[in-house]
């Protein structure tokens, strides 16, 4: 934005970097601890309490004079979001019943899709003030939000499943009323599921420091690695560096001048938005493990598409239809994206966990999610300032292998309750297979060792069966 510029100058490929992706490393070493906060004060003030920092954050971004100042600001809004950002899919995820669990929790990646076009058009609206106002007015708005879901967020029931897991059992009922549930279908679930694994006679402060060990125990490790992967790959696979640098990434395609970036990127926003609509109602139906592998698919194809058409050549800045074709692939790729994997990914690393280590296995794995989201965006506009297809290349094929990774690890999870959900990893498809694999190999090399020992076996049974064949056999005694 030209405003910025003007308040502290232009900047390298890797300053712009640097600054973009400031918010993001805080956010992964908060999100490391957000599971603990959430099991100890609550989802809903662990929320509070991340609104409130990322407001404050936020503010300081708003009222900056200088990079000493805008860059610690934009730190601490990174704390804030870190702290709150996977505690929401946590706490939608224990309210909702296992028949609407998809489609409520999908509202946050919908309504976060909403902020990208709204983002996008409040600075293309305020790209033409005449201040630096141009570019401290989205920060004020986002201080605004933030304080708003600070205040009332403590306001609403809380989880029944925290409920139970600090022993405050005589609150549930009234939980329970106020989110409009069966209680004798959730005392139903917890009976099914049996006692939680890991449990002790560990005070709750004790056990809440636990929990961080108990994600690599060996019954958990499982799905808080596939989480933790899953999560990363979401980045890997090039949405942030779309979004990030959405301005940068259409100028290169042709479109040069600021404002129609600006509107480009505000129509991929709305794109975005209006993709996530029917995903949202349809994530029970499609299911998670199907929507993405052929997320996996068209988009590993959109980026190569758009990574070999750069490294051709045949991308021109005013001429010739390859560049148009850029632009379509691009808002096909972001299409693909918002259906299938923003929408799966994020609700299925919540539900695969066990009850006991959702929060801390889900904390983990957004910061997985920010360690990727910081280095893509830091390594995208140096990447695009050097090589106008090698980052393309570098999405594709990091697509194609966590579709590999979805094909052969990823058990379906949709409309089973979340006590047993993380019982299908005992059965799912990886395990058929490797111990299918390894059966044979075991059997094939037993048998490659006792040829030599059971062939003169072999020959004496044939010997005897051809021996009993020349023997005449005894009449039979007539029967009455």
């Amino acid at each position: 934005m030209p405003g910025f510029a003007d308040s502290f100058g232009s900047f390298s490929p890797t300053i712009h970097g640097l600054i973009v992706s400031s918010i993001l490393l805080p956010a992964a070493f908060t999100s490391f601890f957000a599971g603990h906060l959430a099991d100890k004060v609550g989802r809903l003030n662990a929320i509070s309490i991340g609104a409130a920092i990322f407001a404050v954050g936020a503010s300081l971004e708003a009222g900056a004079l200088s990079l000493a100042m805008f860059i610690p600001g934009r730190a601490l809004a990174g704390v804030g979001e870190g702290f709150f950002l996977s505690t929401v899919v946590v706490y939608i995820c224990e309210i909702c019943p296992p028949e609407r669990r998809g489609p409520v929790a999908s509202l946050v990646q919908l309504l976060t899709t909403l902020g990208i076009p709204s983002g996008f058009f409040i600075c293309y609206a305020s790209v033409n003030i005449k201040s630096s106002y141009s570019w401290r007015l989205p920060f004020i708005l986002q201080a605004v939000f933030a304080t708003a879901l600070a205040c009332t967020a403590p306001f609403l029931p809380p989880s029944p499943r925290w409920l139970v897991d600090r022993g405050r059992t005589s609150q549930i009922g009234r939980a329970m009323e106020r989110l409009q549930l069966d209680l004798q279908q959730f005392q139903e679930e917890l009976e099914s599921a049996g006692p939680a694994t890991g449990d002790t006679n560990e005070p709750p402060a004790r056990q809440s420091y636990q929990r961080l060990l108990w994600v690599f125990r060996a019954d958990n490790r499982r799905q808080a690695f596939l989480g933790m992967f899953l999560m990363g790959a979401m980045q890997f696979s090039g949405i942030d560096a779309v979004l990030y640098y959405a301005p940068t990434v259409f100028r290169e395609a042709g479109l040069s001048s600021t404002q129609s970036s600006f509107l480009a990127s505000g129509i991929t926003g709305i794109v975005i938005f209006i993709s996530t609509i029917p995903a949202s109602f349809l994530s029970d139906k499609w299911g998670r493990r199907t929507s993405s592998l052929w997320g996996a698919v068209t988009m590993a194809f959109c980026m190569l598409l758009i990574g070999s058409l750069y490294a051709s050549g045949s991308v021109h800045k005013n001429q010739g239809a390859a560049r148009w074709i850029v632009i379509v692939t691009i808002y096909l790729f972001t299409i693909s994206y918002s259906i299938t994997w923003s929408i799966g990914f994020k609700l299925y690393v919540s539900e695969i966990q066990p009850p006991q280590t959702r929060s801390a296995a889900s904390s983990l794995a957004q910061s997985a999610n920010w360690v990727s989201n910081f280095l893509v965006a830091l390594v995208t506009p140096i990447f695009l300032d050097y090589s106008s297809f090698g980052a393309y290349y570098l999405f594709g094929v990091s697509i194609v292998l966590t579709g590999l990774v979805c094909l052969m690890y990823m058990p379906e999870s949709r409309g089973k309750s979340l006590q047993t959900i993380h019982r299908e990893f005992d059965e799912s498809l990886h395990v058929k297979v490797i111990r299918a694999l390894g059966r044979g190999w075991s059997e094939g090399r037993s048998q490659r060792g006792r040829v030599k020992v059971k062939e003169p076996k072999r020959m004496e049974s044939m010997e005897s069966s051809m021996s009993d064949l020349s023997k005449p056999e005894k009449a039979k005694e007539p029967s009455l």
